[in-house]
């Protein structure tokens, strides 16, 4: 996989890459939106606990497929309200702390999900070369 983060545009606003490139034959793995609900089904308030659940929720995924979170090559994520971005950011960032070759991010808010007190859901797509 390839980074793509041109010269030419402004540098991402955090620790992402613009676009990364899959080569040909790469083996894909895309997640479902990943709510941060832990498997007894607690929901915690705070936002950042949320979004690691959705994060380890994604890791055990991708885990089932033999891969990590170095192999994510995309993340989409979605937050309720613009206070819970800084939360979603640092979790975001301790996720890929070991990662050198970072992923491309989406960040949007929305009205919403199907529970109320849900603050948080994450998306990966993962590819590797085996």
């Amino acid at each position: 996989m390839k980074e793509l983060t041109p010269a030419t545009i402004r540098r991402p606003f955090a620790r992402y890459a613009h676009g990364v490139e899959v080569p040909r034959g790469a083996r894909l793995v895309l997640t479902s939106g990943q709510l941060g609900i832990a498997a007894d089904e607690t929901v915690p308030v705070e936002a950042r606990a949320q979004a690691d659940l959705c994060f380890a929720a994604c890791a055990a995924i991708l885990a089932e497929a033999g891969m990590g979170p170095a192999d994510v090559v995309r993340i989409n994520a979605f937050v309720t309200d613009r206070a819970h971005m800084a939360a979603y950011m640092a979790a975001r960032d301790a996720w890929l702390a070991d990662v050198t070759r970072l992923p491309a991010s989406t960040l949007v808010i929305v009205s919403g999900f199907t529970r109320p007190e849900f603050k948080v859901e994450v998306e990966v797509t993962a590819a590797r070369m085996d």
